[in-house]
């Protein structure tokens, strides 16, 4: 792959405003609570302006796939950052992970995974990364089966 002189534009910081209520009763439509781009872990940036003072979400890249209420019940007044902690270069991930804990506001941590082995190590990464931070927030894991179950 090329790279270009200015970057990808594709990993421009950028926030997404979200009108009240952006479902569509009468066509069944069920609008994105995405509230931010991007979000996979290896681009955002620790200083985005979105992480200010935000509930946290750090999801499986699989979860959205397995889990067909993940925009309701997940996204939804969150801030999501996404990784894959089997296909991913995960190095950078411990570090970024507590730079953005100890240098935003953050109100709370969600992590989901799913429930195959090789996602716990998400969830451990989060873990740890709330630990270095120093900060004492809410964290919360939640598990789905590989049925779109979830777990815990």
């Amino acid at each position: 792959m090329k790279n270009l002189a200015c970057g990808c534009p594709g990993s421009n910081v950028k926030t997404i405003e979200k009108k009240e209520n952006n479902n569509n009763a009468t066509t069944g439509k069920v609008a994105s609570e995405l509230r931010q781009w991007p979000t996979q872990l290896h681009l955002v940036p620790p200083s985005a302006p979105w992480l200010q003072d935000a509930h946290l979400l750090v999801a499986a890249d699989c979860t959205p796939f397995a889990y067909g209420d993940f925009h309701r019940d997940f996204i939804k007044d969150r801030v999501l950052v996404n990784a894959c902690p089997k296909l991913d270069d995960t190095s950078p991930y411990m570090e970024k992970l507590t730079a953005i804990l100890k240098n935003n506001d953050i109100k709370s941590l969600t992590v989901i995974i799913m429930e195959v082995p090789c996602c716990r190590g998400l969830a451990m990464m989060a873990k740890q990364a709330l630990e270095a931070s120093g900060k004492n927030i809410p964290f919360e894991l939640a598990i789905i089966g590989v049925d779109g179950e979830r777990r815990s």
